[in-house]
């Protein structure tokens, strides 16, 4: 059996920490470095960038990056993989050569592509989208690596699939390993946001004892497909059991997690220690991937505006009435769409100014820019001495900006040519999985036996609490849903909260979601759940319609609501 292959990330969005690349290569071993710089939002910022230049459409961030750690991955022999190519996968590998050359570089360079389904989306029954591009697997990936890259760039591939083709060349995988895929993409999950698997945004931070700098995560992927969580030494943050299932629960929807080369069961998954920042993921169980490729459709819906006005003191509604009615009699043409978020953060005889006011929030969409540019600017900095006392805003508005609108496509896999054009240059397609499986929801996990009572009255005595104080929560954004993944530590905190976190009660806690589709899944192997919300989000981030359009905070909202709790968990 190979030795395990230690593979580093050095970043999980477009914007991440810049010196991670040079302090994941120095700070430590390493076989492989990866890095994540596509998301949904940066597939339409680098749409855009190709309109202005069609030989941009890749994360330039990467290629400044390398400048300083090309050479020294090349002197370490560390393999780097990233999908940094963004929709110019081949236009970033010419980058890179070129810079290469200037710094008297020999890497030898690979890149994958075929995921830009553009050209073809009318035929495709994909619409018209600014962008549109599915989500290749693995074995682009691997097939580079086994004709000896140093450095393999790839447009829009699955998260995971950067941190899962190393491990499958170096292990000789084949395509039908599920079990040993499934541990890989699990590995895969955990480290492709960076910091999020050390002790970042994570539910009970203060127990982190070195916050300050998290050091970015490594997993070392054995044969098996099990793998260990760790980081280098001497860096900030931590690797536990909570900071990694916290992002296994990051994302996702029930216990089938799909992707193009497996599907991974997450409901199979183990976790343990494993020593002082170091976690084990073992029998992790995968099955065939689905017969179609997801495919990301991003299109400009419109340009927006907003402005927020501050309210301060007494007759706060009546304030925000009339200034509401002002801006609307004001404007020439009513936008297509209008909408009013007022923040309630006064409190009553407050010590500050800032502490006496709340916020209101008008954001504007149109198809005609000039809808909401000036015009919509014009009529609101206008009720400035004609509005109501204490009349000011936090910025003033100015012109209309285009914002995005994304959705899920799907497309048969034999629609689609994976392509890996190898540093000879040669092109090798990579044909797509020969054995499928329609992914169906997981059978029901069922509930645990409930929390006994223990009290003469038949009932256990509680404690109105937050939510959090027993429960630890991430969430994140798919498109226009949310998804909120909650866990506890211990059997009896997951036979209580089992029982008592039901959808019903979910939105209760949460107004918001009240009228929308909420569904839940249950991980009892990680004593976990996960709930998603449909279309909390309208259009997805870029759209930017919602306070936090993506969702990142809805779990905190949620560990903040107060619960009748048992004393006994507590």
């Amino acid at each position: 059996m190979n030795a395990p292959i230690r593979i580093g990330n050095a970043s999980g969005f477009y914007g991440d920490r810049f010196s991670a690349v040079q302090e994941m290569l120095t700070g430590g071993p390493l076989d492989v470095l990866t890095g994540d710089y596509l998301a949904e939002l940066t597939m339409l910022i680098l749409g855009r960038d190709r309109l202005k230049d069609p030989s941009l459409g890749y994360a330039r961030t990467f290629l400044k990056q390398l400048e300083t750690s090309l050479g020294e991955a090349l002197d370490r022999g560390v393999k780097i993989v990233s999908n940094a190519g963004g929709l110019n996968p081949a236009g970033l590998a010419q980058a890179i050569q070129e810079l290469a050359d200037r710094l008297g570089l020999h890497p030898k360079i690979a890149y994958v592509e075929g995921d830009d389904l553009l050209a073809r989306a009318a035929e495709l029954d994909l619409g018209t989208p600014l962008t549109a591009n599915a989500y290749l697997g693995a074995w682009g990936i691997a097939e580079a690596l086994q004709a000896g890259a140093d450095v393999v760039v790839t447009g829009r591939v699955t998260d995971a699939s950067v941190i899962v083709g190393p491990a499958a060349a170096h292990h000789g995988w084949k395509r039908t390993q599920y079990d040993e895929l499934a541990g890989a993409v699990a590995a895969g999950h955990v480290i492709e946001c960076g910091c999020q698997a050390t002790g970042g945004n994570y539910s009970f931070f203060s127990e982190i004892r070195d916050l300050g700098r998290p050091g970015f995560p490594i997993a070392e992927i054995h044969a098996d497909g099990s793998s260990i969580i760790t980081k280098h030494d001497k860096t900030g943050g931590a690797v536990t059991i909570d900071t990694v299932k916290a992002q296994l629960l990051y994302e996702i929807t029930g216990a089938r997690y799909a992707g193009p080369d497996v599907t991974t069961r997450l409901d199979t998954i183990e976790l343990s220690e494993d020593g002082d920042d170091r976690i084990r993921i073992s029998g992790v169980r995968g099955e065939a991937p689905p017969p179609t490729y997801k495919v990301s459709l991003n299109s400009v819906g419109g340009f927006r505006n907003e402005v927020t006005f501050v309210l301060t003191g007494l007759q706060l509604e009546e304030k925000a009435e009339l200034v509401k009615a002002q801006l609307e009699r004001g404007l020439a043409k009513q936008p297509a769409e209008l909408q009013w978020t007022l923040a309630w953060t006064e409190k009553p005889n407050a010590d500050s100014e800032e502490e006496a006011s709340v916020f209101l929030r008008c954001a504007v969409k149109d198809p005609d820019p000039k809808v909401v540019g000036r015009a919509f600017s014009s009529a609101a900095v206008e009720l400035a001495l004609s509005s109501y006392p204490g009349f000011h805003a936090v910025a003033p508005p100015g012109d209309g900006s285009p914002y995005g609108v994304f959705r899920a496509g799907y497309v048969d896999i034999h629609e689609v040519e994976h392509v890996v054009v190898l540093p000879d240059g040669a092109r090798v397609i990579i044909e797509p999985a020969a054995e499928t499986q329609p992914l169906t929801p997981a059978e029901d996990a069922g509930l645990p036996i409930p929390l006994p009572s223990l009290a003469s009255t038949g009932r256990p005595r509680t404690r109105e609490v937050p939510l959090g104080r027993l429960v630890g929560a991430r969430s994140g954004d798919k498109g226009g849903d949310a998804n909120v993944g909650v866990w506890v530590r211990d059997e009896k905190a997951w036979r209580w909260l089992a029982h008592t976190l039901t959808v019903e009660l979910f939105q209760e806690l949460l107004p918001e979601t009240a009228e929308l589709t909420v569904t839940r899944y249950l991980l009892p192997n990680l004593l976990a759940m996960n709930f998603v919300v449909e279309g909390l989000l309208g259009e997805g981030v870029a759209a930017q319609a919602r306070f936090d359009p993506q969702a990142k905070a809805v779990g905190e909202w949620l560990r903040s609501r107060y619960v009748d709790i048992p004393e006994m968990l507590l």
